[in-house]
């Protein structure tokens, strides 16, 4: 700790200092743990050889929150002048312009954008140098109402139960494809199940095929089911999100951390974890998401994007 009351830390070639390290981001409040700006960059330290593999090369929508998760939030995408020159950058068009998104490449920009209060990293379903063609298909599953933010998973009849019961029925409908997937957690109330691709298709393309998927779900469980974008057409049935498969939309990266008390993680997992009846989309904070990734609850599922031309000629099939 320096005098100013700053804080250096260490990154691979680099020195990052972090600023008011005792600030509290996430008070304590209800119960929650309380996590200071210091908690928040030791946290991204830790997670970073397992957090940095989705985020290179990506461009990024930074949550910020310099007085806390209580205070003003502000959603970045310019990248201001004066972020370090060391900094990736990616200038990207935009109706009637461009936008120059921050990269995070390594664990020193992590932590930058830590003592920023980014407390939470939006990525792109693409890549700078070819950024109209996405490398992953998100389906966010998200529960009815406003009840899923209170988590829930022990109640069997509750909102995220339905969110459970979709997953396993869209992972059943991917493995009949053909089709690897990956699952997490988002932090908030649902989950995310991710497909990758193999950046062959551009972005209407893939949304097109994951609405087909979603719309093939629903067929079959009209019930529980829908793909309604107005809130007031679901019911209460679950929702089937394909929207984020659109040029410059986002989704939480793996790992980062959520503006929720007690600093909850969009954390992976493997399919098994599934039937894990203390699961719910809070299930991992900052005190434990590390431990998670050291599992690799991934193995195996994004090492290679598949096409999704045969992949369409079964779910054509299917659809008959």
């Amino acid at each position: 700790m320096s005098g100013d009351g700053s804080r250096t830390v260490r990154a691979g070639r680099r020195t990052v200092e972090v600023h008011r390290p005792d600030k509290v981001l996430f008070p304590g409040d209800g119960g929650a743990k309380e996590y200071t700006k210091s908690d928040l960059v030791d946290y991204y330290r830790s997670v970073a050889p397992f957090m940095l593999p989705h985020l290179r090369g990506r461009p990024l929508m930074l949550e910020r929150h310099p007085d806390g998760i209580d205070g003003p939030r502000f959603m970045q995408k310019n990248t201001p002048e004066n972020y370090p020159e060391w900094i990736t950058r990616a200038e990207l068009a935009k109706e009637g312009g461009t936008v120059c998104h921050t990269v995070c490449d390594d664990t020193a920009t992590l932590l930058y954008l830590a003592d920023q209060a980014a407390l939470t990293v939006h990525r792109w379903l693409s890549r700078v140098g070819r950024v109209d063609r996405p490398d992953r298909m998100v389906f966010d599953l998200d529960p009815y109402g406003d009840a899923g933010d209170s988590g829930g998973a022990g109640n069997a009849g509750g909102p995220f139960a339905a969110v459970r019961e979709a997953a396993v029925l869209l992972g059943e409908l991917l493995d009949e494809l053909k089709l690897p997937s990956a699952l997490m957690t988002t932090g908030s109330r649902g989950l995310h199940v991710i497909v990758p691709v193999d950046g062959q298709h551009d972005f209407d393309g893939v949304r097109a095929f994951a609405r087909d998927v979603a719309d093939t779900l629903v067929a079959g469980h009209p019930d529980r089911l829908t793909t309604a974008a107005r809130k007031k057409e679901r019911g209460e049935r679950l929702y089937l999100d394909v929207q984020r498969n659109a040029y410059a939309q986002t989704a939480v990266a793996p790992y980062t951390v959520r503006a929720k008390p007690g600093a909850p993680v969009a954390t992976p997992l493997s399919w098994s974890q599934l039937d894990d009846p203390g699961l719910d989309a809070r299930r991992w904070t900052i005190d434990d998401a590390v431990d998670q990734a050291r599992t690799n609850p991934w193995a195996g599922v994004m090492t290679r994007g598949r096409a999704l031309g045969p992949a369409r000629r079964r779910l054509n099939a299917l659809r008959g």
